[in-house]
């Protein structure tokens, strides 16, 4: 039977350690779960906000619905020829998940280590870093529908993926809750170290020929170097998407700011990093009331301690401002924003 809490302190559920309640909090544990939940009419009319690690979430104020926790375990994975295909419940920790294939040199997702958050969030925000996409290595997901009762399997088509975008952040938001993802991984590497400081970091460690053990030890190395530990100060990661601009917008961006930093992007577009672009306008590291920006990484914002979900928000529009001030670019949110 499943039990449903009332006025429940979020801030363990959430890595920006944001005390929000909410007014109704269930954790899931199996599939079955979710079929026992929603045959109650109450909760198909109730507003719900679905949670796995949280942390990809700012809580601006507290949630007056019912928060799902969702917490299905299990990894299966299956080898044929060079190909390893691994099914992983939705509540895993997605890096607990890249160490379990790191380990067994299924290769495919360790240049995503360290990315927080768990498996099921996964596919809603195509999670990236270092030249690799979650959709490089997706194969389907299984979700359940809230409004029929079923599940559906979704293909890598069907999930529409763009830069951090999905069709569960579009036109199926809050329609469906994904309850396991399934992986298509190699024992054959393509070791990928061109993004980032990964090449240099490997020569460094004199490292000429990369494992993808070495790799993944290389960017958990690169992140904790710049990013802040949520379990010691408040933050969802990279607060921020890296703009994506057309070369007729970047070109008067260029102009005056020749040093600014850029990729190729898809369709002859530009990504400008906006962990740059917040720093150049002299956001990094600055403290304003509780919040702040990170000392290594402007584009992580963080709670310096009793940060209400509101003043982080209003900081980050600070920044929104400054940004598009200077440089003619508007920031976008990553962080879910729930108010």
């Amino acid at each position: 039977m499943l039990q449903i809490q009332q006025n429940v302190s979020l801030k363990n559920f959430n890595t920006f350690g944001i005390d929000a309640h909410a007014r109704y909090f269930v954790e899931i544990a199996h599939e079955d779960d979710l079929v026992e939940l929603f045959a109650d009419p109450q909760w198909l009319q109730t507003e719900r906000l679905v949670i796995g690690g949280g942390s990809n979430l700012l809580l601006v104020t507290d949630f007056e619905g019912l928060v799902i926790r969702m917490n299905i375990r299990g990894i299966e994975h299956r080898i044929s020829h060079n190909d390893v295909f691994v099914e992983v419940g939705g509540g895993e920790v997605w890096n607990d998940l890249v160490n379990f294939c790191v380990a067994r040199e299924y290769a495919g997702i360790e240049n995503l280590s360290l990315i927080p958050g768990s498996v099921g969030a996964s596919p809603i925000q195509n999670i990236g870093a270092y030249g690799v996409e979650l959709k490089d290595a997706f194969v389907s997901c299984k979700a359940f529908e809230i409004a029929t009762g079923t599940f559906k399997t979704f293909t890598k088509a069907d999930c529409k993926f763009g830069y951090r975008e999905s069709v569960f952040k579009n036109e199926l938001k809050g329609q469906y809750i994904i309850v396991s993802v399934k992986f298509h991984l190699s024992l054959t590497p393509n070791i990928n170290t061109q993004y980032g400081a990964i090449g240099q970091e490997l020569a460094n460690r004199g490292i000429t020929s990369p494992t993808i053990k070495d790799v993944s030890q290389v960017v958990s190395h690169i992140r904790v170097s710049k990013l802040p530990d949520p379990s010691t100060i408040g933050n969802a990661g990279s607060f921020f998407k890296n703009p994506v601009i057309s070369t007729d917008e970047f070109a008067p961006v260029a102009a005056k700011f020749p040093d600014v930093v850029n990729y190729p992007a898809a369709d002859g577009q530009v990504k400008l990093a906006a962990g740059w672009l917040i720093e150049q306008c002299g956001w990094k590291g600055k403290t304003v009331g509780n919040t702040g920006t990170w000392k290594n990484q402007a584009l992580v914002l963080v709670n310096h301690g009793g940060a209400t979900g509101q003043e982080v928000y209003n900081f980050s529009s600070q920044i929104i401002d400054s940004v598009y001030a200077k440089f003619g670019v508007r920031l976008q949110r990553e962080v879910n924003i729930i108010s």
